[in-house]
C-alpha cells in the first residue's frame, strides 16, 4: 500500500511563498520548485493577480512579481492575519 502524499500548503501558498523569495522567477522555475506544471503555475499566478495578492510588472520580455503582504489570508479561520504572517512563518524575506 502506497502512502498518500500531502502538504500543509496549497499550490497557491507554495507559489506565493516562492514569488516572495524570488520575484524575478519564470513560470518554469516556479513549476520545478513547487512540483506542478507550468500551466498550473500560470493559473495560480492569474488567481493571485486577480485577487491583488500579487502585482505582475512587465520588464521587457520578463515578468517581475511583487507580493502584497498586507492583504488578509483568505480562509475564515485565518482572515484576521495578513499574508505577511504566513510568509514570516515560512522564513520568506520579501525581496521587492
Amino acid at each position: 500500500m502506497q502512502k498518500r502524499s500531502w502538504t500543509f500548503l496549497t499550490n497557491h501558498g507554495h507559489v506565493l511563498a516562492y514569488l516572495a523569495k524570488y520575484p524575478h522567477s519564470t513560470t518554469r522555475q516556479i513549476a520545478i520548485a513547487v512540483g506542478i506544471t507550468e500551466r498550473s503555475v500560470q493559473n495560480v499566478i492569474k488567481d493571485l493577480v486577480e485577487e491583488k495578492y500579487v502585482i505582475r510588472n512587465k520588464t521587457g520580455r520578463n515578468n517581475e512579481y511583487e507580493v502584497n503582504s498586507e492583504l488578509p489570508l483568505r480562509h475564515p479561520l485565518e482572515k484576521e492575519y495578513p499574508v505577511k504572517s504566513l510568509l514570516d512563518a515560512l522564513g520568506c524575506q520579501l525581496n521587492n
